[in-house]
């Protein structure tokens, strides 16, 4: 498994009985996890002085409950030193995110894809492209810009597309707390399949893809995103944006029938057999304070050169 372990604004300090206890900077808060079918005792003492805590509906959604906690905070996080250093640049590499709980338990960040900004960003660092010929990445089901602020922090110059226009304005913001208000990020509010479509037949490339997308989800005009059904023919256009020199393709899932297995089979399916390189594909988890043990978190699929 992938862990996040380099987090210091952020843990999950324990987990039981479907929910966790995580610490986010100064704020404690308590949120749903499917993954916690375990009933162990809750013996953090941050489960009875938790800031906020979301309350599943049995009509399906849910409501926050708040005590002593802001409309909104931010915590940061700083990529590796390896990341970045001998290549005679001088990013940004701390990364600062605003959170505030909005709907459906989420707060604007998910912290276990720190593991594969990681990743990324030492690829593009160690492919020591000039500064005239930077890498490009296209970041699809961007949300409020982790991968883009990580990848831009590494020097490359990122699209960034989701279709949700207060999740792009949030990245921006994101971007400008972080240093990054300047780099070069073209952000686009847009249907992410259709984007790839225009794209293609504009003859545009890149040398990094990132997808991250929803099980569920619609487009600016209420298209439909359903990730069983439409992962397949969107990463299937994958290969037609790569550049001569791609560096990597990135899949994330959250949905539990997309194991790492599928995202392995289907990235051989259509990359490997094309362009050869390497795959591999595993859980990405967190560390869980209380008992050592990791949270598991999703799934990740990367092909690199």
């Amino acid at each position: 498994m992938w862990t996040a372990q380099n987090w210091t604004d952020y843990e999950v300090l324990d987990t039981s009985n479907g929910e966790k206890l995580e610490r986010w900077g100064d704020y404690l808060l308590v949120r749903p996890d499917p993954q916690v079918i375990w009933n162990t005792p809750r013996r953090h003492k941050g489960w009875k002085t938790r800031n906020g805590c979301y309350h599943r509906s049995p009509k399906g959604g849910g409501e926050w409950e708040f005590f002593r906690l802001p409309d909104e905070w931010s915590i940061s996080y700083t990529l590796g030193e390896h990341t970045f250093g001998g290549n005679g640049r001088t990013p940004s590499s701390r990364l600062t995110f605003r959170l505030k709980p909005f709907s459906f338990k989420h707060t604007g960040l998910f912290p276990e894809q720190a593991v594969n900004w990681e990743w990324f960003s030492d690829l593009i660092v160690k492919a020591g492209r000039p500064a005239d010929k930077p890498i490009k990445v296209l970041n699809l089901f961007a949300y409020t810009g982790g991968a883009t602020l990580a990848a831009a922090a590494a020097g490359a110059q990122v699209t960034h597309v989701d279709a949700s226009k207060g999740m792009v304005g949030w990245a921006k913001e994101n971007a400008a707390s972080s240093g990054l208000g300047d780099a070069h990020i073209r952000w686009l509010v847009d249907d992410c399949v259709k984007f790839v479509e225009r794209e293609i037949r504009r003859g545009s490339r890149y040398d990094g893809i990132i997808m991250d997308p929803p099980s569920y989800g619609r487009g600016p005009k209420g298209e439909i995103w359903k990730i069983e059904e439409n992962i397949w023919p969107l990463l299937e256009r994958m290969p037609e944006l790569f550049s001569d020199d791609a560096l990597f393709l990135l899949v994330n899932s959250y949905t539990t029938g997309l194991q790492p297995a599928v995202l392995s089979y289907m990235l051989n399916s259509i990359v490997t057999k094309r362009f050869g390189g390497h795959v591999e594909a595993d859980e990405i988890g967190l560390p869980v304070k209380e008992s050592g043990l990791i949270l598991p978190c999703g799934a990740s699929g990367r092909w690199t050169r």
